[in-house]
């Protein structure tokens, strides 16, 4: 088994910490995992996306061009890497932020696709949680449910292993958005 992921978005969306918790998540799986992350000279407003692979057997590159998975909090990333998600591949898109209203990409993200896809209503949710920052943890609960990549208890090992002592006090906050995320 071998599955690629690309999650893009606006920097200060929490877009790196979303693709490192996937990847810490899953080598606690016990999984061959790559992250790559790439983002703007701007971090905060511009552009950030990252890729993960999560493997069985060893990766040959940690490359990602088709993804099965893609993940996008903006317009702007969905209008770029919707082209190249992979046939029956799976989209999640932030559906608080991308509207058909705002973004033209949206209008073929239908029943008639050849992917599958989950608008969540990540930012929204988040906002309601106290913070919109949690809109990153609300869509990797989402993620978890819907692919079943892995489960909550080693996303909790994992997010506990990713943040840093001065940070541990947002860690109950990020798993209250993950399980919000996970019942979607």
């Amino acid at each position: 088994m071998e599955k690629s992921i690309i999650i893009s978005g606006s920097g200060g969306q929490g877009i790196l910490l979303f693709g490192r918790l996937i990847a810490h998540t899953l080598m606690i799986e016990g999984k061959n995992v790559t992250y790559f992350p790439s983002y703007g000279a701007e971090i905060r407003g511009g552009t950030a996306n990252c890729s993960v692979i999560v493997s069985d057997d060893l990766i040959g590159s940690p490359l990602v061009i088709n993804p099965d998975i893609l993940i996008v909090f903006n317009c702007p990333s969905l209008e770029r890497f919707l082209p190249r998600l992979q046939r029956e591949g799976v989209l999640f898109y932030d559906s608080s932020l991308i509207t058909s209203d705002g973004c033209d990409r949206l209008s073929v993200v239908d029943e008639t696709s050849d992917f599958h896809s989950f608008g969540v209503e990540a930012s929204g949710k988040a906002a309601g949680l106290g913070s919109i920052r949690y809109a990153n943890m609300v869509m990797f609960g989402a993620l978890l449910r819907k692919t079943v990549i892995s489960d909550l208890s080693k996303a909790e090992k994992g997010l506990r292993a990713l943040v840093s002592e001065r940070h541990r006090a947002l860690i109950p906050g990020n798993l209250e958005a993950i399980k919000v995320g996970y019942e979607l």
